[in-house]
């Protein structure tokens, strides 16, 4: 948890903890499109081609945030529009700096998703103004896509639907998404009483788990809002047994976790242990190229299924994903499994609740 964490510090973090992006404040474009040595699979690619992406200062927290958002290119032939887009949260790991989720960040946006990215400071006694998530950003985003929409100047106007919001999380950032769904207040990650919006829907966490500062995992009472945790096998900093006990308590379906080989806990970050982080003491045996793309393939997948009933992509998450994906070694979830394509029933299946929930235990393998 992030009182144990900053203790365990080993190095002075007075000149880390002011460490910003390169990129000003401000509206800046730019344009990017996913190298073709690190496409996905075969049976599943991105709805659009390319994205584009600026920064701005959040309204409401004065955060300064990078938004990523798809665009289609002018000689494409694709027929997606880019017009009443879900809007994502990125809830930043401690000590991370936003701009190190930009490579991430924006492959997930080309799912189909405007993405914002805050560097969120908060006080922490004996350490100052540090980077870390907080539950408050999840009501401040919201109300700071509204604003892009109706700004005459912002890229995003009247492109997003600020009614679907999906939350994605690295590590502590993914506690606090975990806490935001239930409702949970802890002391790492809540400052004030926090009430989840009608419009939260899904959230996709890598290295994340949630528990008290006594250890304990807490019951998340998501009341059938969907969460996905991804987890890495090298990882050292946030172990894989502490995800396999956070999805034991999350309450209902759907819910997956999803293991990646070789994975440690910044595959997610474009660079492996980015300078003012605590360094994860398992080297990733994957190439940081792979490694993020699966974290945003399934991220993205997961939330295009939770928050824009995608059964395609929920059938790619919990029944067929597995097998295309060379890194990923097993899921272990349970579906809402309404209008979707028929999941083989593997040993494991149980039925509940007249057949409409299904546990799924799809096959593991080693890499």
């Amino acid at each position: 948890m992030l009182q144990d964490t900053f203790k365990r510090l080993p190095f002075p973090q007075n000149a880390i903890f002011k460490y910003t992006s390169a990129m000003a404040v401000g509206i800046v474009i730019t344009a990017g499109q996913l190298n073709a040595a690190t496409a996905a699979p075969p049976s599943f690619s991105q709805p659009y081609e390319s994205f584009s992406s600026y920064t701005t200062i959040n309204p409401v927290n004065g955060d300064s945030t990078d938004i990523y958002f798809p665009t289609v290119d002018s000689d494409s032939d694709s027929v997606m529009p880019v017009d009443d887009l879900p809007i994502v949260l990125l809830l930043q790991g401690a000590f991370v700096d936003k701009g190190f989720y930009s490579d991430y960040a924006s492959q997930v946006a080309r799912y189909g998703f405007a993405v914002a990215v805050p560097n969120h400071f908060k006080t922490v006694p004996g350490f100052g103004d540090v980077l870390a998530s907080d539950t408050s950003q999840i009501q401040a985003t919201i109300d700071q896509f509204i604003a892009e929409s109706n700004d005459a100047s912002s890229p995003l106007r009247g492109k997003v639907d600020p009614q679907k919001l999906g939350l994605l999380g690295h590590s502590i950032g993914g506690a606090a998404g975990l806490a935001g769904i239930g409702e949970i207040c802890t002391i790492q990650v809540c400052s004030e009483p926090f009430e989840r919006p009608e419009a939260l829907l899904g959230g996709a966490f890598f290295g994340a788990n949630l528990r008290d500062q006594n250890n304990v995992f807490l019951p998340i009472d998501n009341e059938g809002i969907g969460i996905a945790l991804i987890q890495g096998t090298q990882d050292g900093r946030a172990l894989p047994v502490s995800a396999a006990n956070t999805l034991e308590q999350i309450q209902a379906p759907p819910k997956a976790l999803v293991t990646l080989d070789g994975v440690n806990h910044f595959g997610i970050t474009n660079v492996n242990m980015p300078e003012g982080t605590i360094p994860d003491p398992n080297q990733q045996t994957r190439s940081q190229a792979a490694s993020i793309e699966t974290i945003a393939r399934w991220s993205g997948l997961f939330l295009r299924g939770t928050l824009l009933e995608d059964q395609a992509a929920l059938d790619y998450v919990f029944s067929n994903g597995d097998g295309l994906d060379p890194i990923v070694t097993s899921v272990v979830g349970e579906r809402m499994n309404e209008q979707a394509t028929p999941i083989p029933e593997p040993a494991s299946l149980m039925g509940v609740g007249g057949g409409l929930l299904s546990m799924i235990v799809l096959k593991k393998r080693t890499a």
